[in-house]
């Protein structure tokens, strides 16, 4: 599926992942490959994908916590997601 992570100032990452973890407002959910469409509010905390094949470009880097080859953790302070048609959007703040 495909992921993009969105701040106000840029896209932070976009690309195709296994699955993504978010801080949602009753707790953290996961979504994997063709998950139902789904809208929801975020809290703090961190917004986690894994894949195969993630690629961070270097400018935000920094933004992103590597927990292994596969894993990376992007610390947010609030926002939104949705998933629909197997692609996602994280607007994180």
């Amino acid at each position: 599926m495909i992921v993009e992570i969105v701040s106000p100032e840029a896209t932070l990452f976009s690309g195709e992942v296994t699955s993504v973890a978010v801080p949602g407002v009753n707790g953290e959910f996961q979504m994997l490959n063709n998950h139902a469409p789904i809208v929801s509010l975020l809290v703090k905390g961190n917004v986690k994908i894994v894949g195969s094949n993630i690629k961070i470009a270097k400018e935000f880097a920094a933004k992103f916590n590597k927990v292994n080859e596969q894993t990376f953790w992007l610390p947010i302070n609030s926002g939104t997601i949705e998933m629909n048609d197997n692609k996602i959007i994280v607007l994180a703040d």
